[in-house]
C-alpha cells in the first residue's frame, strides 16, 4: 500500500474503530501524540503499538513535543519534569562546556523516557533565537539569546536524543524567534531585512543542516515573500531553506490546523506541497480535517521518500548505555546550582 506524505494525530488514549479504518486506508507516514493521548506508560505503549498495527509498519515514526518547561506532553506522576531550554542556557554561564554536557544529558534522559513507550521522534530542539519585543510563544523555550548559543545547545540536545534512539526535529525553520504573534492563534509578520534574518534568525539552522528532520515556521518574512508564510512559500523553501541554509533533510509543516494558516485543509495541504514541503503535519485528531489533509497529501516518493528513509535509517537500535537514576541525579544537581 502506498504511504502518504502526512503525519496524523488521534483523539484519545485508544484508537476508535473509525480511526483504525481511516489509518489503514490513508496510510500516513507517521503519527503525533499530545497530552490528550497520554495517561500512563502502559497505555502509551499500547497506543503506539495500535498505531503501527493500523498501517502495518513496525517502523512508522511516532512523534511528540517533549521539550521540557511549558511544552511537555508526558509529565508527572509517571514521567519527571524537565527544564525549559533557557534553563540550560543559564547553567554555569562562564562554562559553555558544562551547558552543553547537561543539555545533552537532559535530552538523553528524555529519549530514554520516549523509547521506553515506543516513541521514536521528538520535536526538539527549538533553534529559534528570540528578539526583543517578540511574542513569548518562543521565550524560555529558546536555549539562549545568540545564534551561536542556540546552535551549540541545540546540537547537544539533538545528539542526546539520537544517542538514545530518538530522532530530533529542528524547529521552526527558518526562524520563529522574531515573530510578534503566536502562530497557533494568528499569522506573524516579520519585517526584518534579509541581512538581519540571515545573520540572526537563520544562522542556527545553517549550523545544524545534518539533522534528519525539520519543521517549518508559519511566519511571513516580508523581505522574502510578503504574501505567504514560510510553510507555503516556494521562495522561502527554495531560496532560504534549501538554498541559503542548505538543508536537504525532510521538511515537515508545522501543524496545519494552526490559525496562522487560512483556507480549507485541502488548500493548506496543497499549498504546502506546492511550496516544496516533504510532509504535512496535522495534529488535533479531527477526522474531517484529517480526511481533507489525507486526500490532498501526495504519495511519499522521489526526494521526499529518500529523505524520509534517510531519517529512519538514523534511528539507532543500540542506544548509548544509560543509568537513568544516576543521570537524573546529575541533571538535578546541575539544575540546583542555578541561582
Amino acid at each position: 500500500m502506498t504511504t502518504r506524505a502526512f503525519i496524523a494525530g488521534c483523539s484519545g488514549y485508544d484508537l476508535t474503530p473509525d480511526e483504525i479504518a481511516f489509518f489503514k486506508e490513508a496510510n500516513p507516514w507517521g503519527f503525533i501524540l499530545f497530552r490528550r493521548n497520554v495517561e500512563s506508560p502502559e497505555q502509551v505503549r499500547a497506543l503506539c503499538a495500535s498505531l503501527r498495527e493500523a498501517v502495518g509498519r513496525g517502523d512508522a515514526p511516532i512523534l511528540i513535543d517533549q521539550e521540557g518547561g511549558r511544552v511537555q506532553r508526558m509529565g508527572p506522576p509517571h514521567w519527571p519534569k524537565y527544564p525549559s531550554g533557557s534553563t540550560y542556557g543559564r547553567l554555569h554561564a562562564n562554562d559553555p562546556l558544562v551547558q552543553r554536557e547537561i543539555t545533552r544529558l537532559g535530552a538523553r534522559l528524555i529519549a530514554h523516557d520516549l523509547r521506553s513507550v515506543g516513541i521514536t521522534v521528538d520535536c526538539l530542539p527549538v533553534l529559534d533565537v528570540p528578539s526583543p519585543g517578540a511574542h513569548d510563544i518562543i521565550g524560555d523555550r529558546a536555549y539562549g539569546k545568540t545564534p551561536d548559543q542556540v546552535a551549540i545547545l541545540g546540537r547537544a540536545a539533538a545528539e542526546g536524543l539520537m544517542a538514545g534512539g530518538v530522532l530530533p526535529v529542528v524547529k521552526h525553520m527558518p526562524g520563529h524567534g522574531r515573530a510578534g504573534a503566536d502562530s497557533h492563534l494568528a499569522l506573524p509578520v516579520v519585517e526584518a531585512t534579509r541581512e538581519e534574518l540571515e545573520r540572526h534568525d537563520f544562522a542556527p539552522f545553517r549550523m545544524l543542516t545534518d539533522m534528519p528532520l525539520a519543521m517549518t515556521a508559519h511566519v511571513v518574512y516580508t523581505a522574502l515573500d510578503p504574501e505567504h508564510p514560510a510553510t507555503t512559500s516556494r521562495i522561502v523553501m527554495e531560496e532560504i531553506i534549501r538554498g541559503h541554509i542548505g538543508y536537504d533533510g525532510l521538511v515537515m509543516t508545522d501543524d496545519l490546523s494552526m490559525q496562522a494558516l487560512s483556507g480549507s485543509f485541502q488548500g493548506r495541504t496543497e499549498a504546502a506541497f506546492a511550496a516544496g514541503c516533504d510532509m504535512a503535519l496535522h495534529c488535533n485528531g479531527n477526522m474531517d480535517e484529517m480526511s481533507a489533509v489525507a486526500e490532498a497529501a501526495p504519495a511519499l516518493e522521489g526526494d521526499s521518500l529518500r529523505r524520509a528513509n534517510a531519517a529512519l535509517d538514523r534511528i539507532t537500535h543500540d542506544p548509548e548505555p544509560l543509568d537513568p537514576v544516576d543521570a537524573r541525579s546529575r541533571l538535578d544537581s546541575a539544575l540546583a546550582m542555578i541561582a
